[in-house]
């Protein structure tokens, strides 16, 4: 089972990804996304908090990458949070994890500022995976 729940804070929100993110799930992200592209480019960066997503194929890489350019669009910013091993493998070996802002936690996601064109400063990213860049 795979669920979004979407936290509004002042400077961003967060989308927290619970469960399996997959074919089957991709409907619940996109509906959380088409809410927050509907709050316009002001709303400033959202932050994918994965601490509690247990599985994410393909499809889901899909559903985040169409976010990450949906928002980029807006001049706002997609950063993930917390990936669990596993999907942080993922994006490493896709190199994804040079596309997406990887931070440990969503609270260092948001506090990495506004950025409204994607990703932030390296000095704040963290390394998908905890690998050395």
């Amino acid at each position: 089972m795979f669920s979004v729940q979407v936290t509004q804070q002042a400077r961003g929100a967060v989308f927290a990804l619970r469960g399996e993110l997959d074919f089957d799930s991709m409907v619940q992200l996109y509906e959380a996304g088409d809410e927050e592209l509907a709050r316009g480019p002001e709303a400033g960066p959202v932050v994918a908090d994965c601490a509690r997503l247990t599985f994410c194929d393909s499809s889901g890489i899909g559903g985040l990458l169409r976010l990450f350019q949906q928002l980029a669009a807006q001049r706002r910013a997609l950063r993930l949070a917390a990936l669990p091993p596993s999907v942080a493998r993922q994006f490493s070996v896709t190199g994804l994890d040079q596309v997406f802002p990887v931070y440990t936690d969503a609270d260092q996601a948001l506090a990495a500022g506004t950025g409204r064109h994607g990703a932030a400063p390296a000095a704040t990213a963290q390394p998908a995976g905890g690998r050395n860049t």
